[in-house]
């Protein structure tokens, strides 16, 4: 058996690999093993997760590259360009993306080597905690070798959640891995689930000219969003022709060779039946802690398959700590980041700080939709005193310039202290300037506080500017 590791890394996804290098570069022996399913060809473990191999990354590239062939489709010729009818080369843009992915990951693997990161390829497992009181240690099996650690971090991320006897193939009923590599426009597509891999997805493939069908058992759209950006982006996605039905169950699901058959019935008990190509399954997702011998151990699972934890990470047992996806709180891959860099500081005798009330949430869909903090039906519920400052991108010369001029940002503040509260937004760009927002919220700010700085114009920033000011019902430009 090797040396015993100070810190040993159970997944190397967004949490894991930013929590090894992050415990390494505070002086500690570290490894992380990782035994993913989207091995590369040379059955090296790729590293990054969902996230980078099969999630953000690669959705995000497809969503690129759908959002410029639409927009050469459609919008070149207001702006006096003219390119007539553009064709996809899906096959490429796989390519593409496929490259992406490769690179980011390979990049983790240099930082690694820069930071003295050791990594093991296998699935990681607990065996026991042996030694003297005092000088325990974990050891951890990881394929077929024993190793010891002081510290170990669980981050083993989450599966997708598929429909109970709808086997997935990703062929013709795709979860998010097959999604990503669907290998041509699908004349007629479903989708069930209407949270962000669904809309996300469903954007990519309607932008290239499949008839997409979105079905949603919640009775609203968009529900964790604040109301006032849910309802306006139901409006631009109808527009754009991406059909959107809510309040439905899924009944029997039939799939052949040529395709599916979903029977579903509606929110006013309609029973109805959906065809289509190809079907995107995104119901969510699962902790994944299959094969790390939890209850060898005594490791506290909740009902919901979660690792318990409290508000540092810490699990029920001495020295293992859990990030991510497969503990409580959002399936955010920034939130696990944060979490792994808390929980190697804690480690290293530091003050680590994770505060899970600014943690961003985005939407990559055309127009995007960003938010953080608090929305107005939830201040409402709690009875909390607030004003609004709400300012549409259509007062703003950017936006005008840009073409796109669609939606709007919305603050929060405290009616009292004029704290900010929450920052919603839809329009372009408002997954960077979603960050204006938190960390005015991290640092406590006011309205007024944003109200007084000075932004750079012409900017899609002063829509944000134009809101704050509008908390104190004095906007300059509307």
């Amino acid at each position: 058996m090797s040396k015993p590791f100070d810190v040993l890394v159970i997944g190397g996804g967004p949490g894991g690999y930013i929590a090894a290098i992050r415990a390494a570069q505070l002086g500690f022996a570290v490894a992380c093993c990782e035994s993913n399913p989207y091995a590369d060809p040379k059955g090296e473990p790729r590293l990054g997760g969902t996230c980078l191999n099969v999630g953000c990354i690669p959705s995000k590239a497809l969503l690129h590259t759908s959002h410029l062939f639409e927009e050469a489709g459609h919008s070149f010729a207001e702006q006096g360009i003219e390119v007539g009818a553009p064709s996809i080369d899906v096959a490429k843009m796989l390519a593409r993306k496929d490259a992406i992915v490769k690179q980011l990951t390979g990049g983790i693997k240099s930082l690694f080597k820069k930071n003295k990161v050791s990594l093991l390829n296998g699935h990681g497992a607990f065996v026991a905690r042996t030694g003297a009181p005092g000088k325990e240690l974990w050891q951890i099996k990881v394929g077929d070798a024993l190793y010891e650690a002081k510290q170990v971090i669980v981050a083993t991320g989450s599966k997708p959640r598929h429909l109970a006897g709808v086997p997935v193939d990703n062929e013709i009923v795709c979860d998010n891995v097959g999604a990503l590599a669907i290998n041509a426009v699908p004349k007629k597509l479903a989708v069930i689930g209407a949270g962000v891999i669904g809309l996300e997805m469903g954007s990519v493939w309607r932008r290239l000219g499949a008839e997409v069908t979105i079905l949603e058992a919640l009775p609203e759209f968009l529900g964790v969003a604040d109301s006032d950006v849910a309802k306006e982006a139901a409006k631009v996605f109808a527009k754009q022709g991406l059909k959107i039905v809510t309040g439905i169950s899924i009944g029997d699901v039939k799939v052949s060779q040529k395709g599916v058959a979903i029977d579903y019935t509606d929110k006013d008990g309609n029973e109805l039946k959906l065809d289509a190509d190809r079907l995107i399954v995104s119901i969510g997702r699962i902790p994944n802690t299959d094969g790390l011998q939890a209850d060898t151990v005594g490791l506290q699972i909740n009902d919901r398959g979660q690792i318990v934890v409290d508000a540092h990470c810490r699990t029920n047992l001495p020295g293992v700590w859990a990030i991510g996806d497969v503990v409580q709180g959002p399936m955010l891959a920034h939130k696990a980041m944060e979490e792994g860099v808390m929980v190697a500081e804690i480690i290293a005798g530091q003050a680590g700080h994770c505060n899970f009330e600014t943690i961003p949430w985005v939407i990559y869909t055309s127009p995007e939709i960003a938010w953080v903090g608090k929305t107005e039906q939830q201040l409402k519920a709690e009875g909390v005193a607030y004003k609004v400052g709400k300012i549409p991108f259509a007062a703003n010369g950017r936006a005008l310039g840009m073409g796109d001029p669609t939606g709007f940002v919305k603050m929060l503040a405290c009616a009292k202290t004029d704290r900010v509260l929450g920052v919603h937004i839809i329009g372009a760009n408002a997954s960077e300037l979603i960050s204006e927002g938190a960390v005015a919220m991290e640092f406590s700010a006011s309205s007024e506080d944003l109200a007084r700085i000075c932004h750079a114009h012409p900017t899609l920033s002063e829509v944000v500017h134009e809101a704050a000011l509008a908390c104190d019902k004095r906007p300059l430009h509307f």
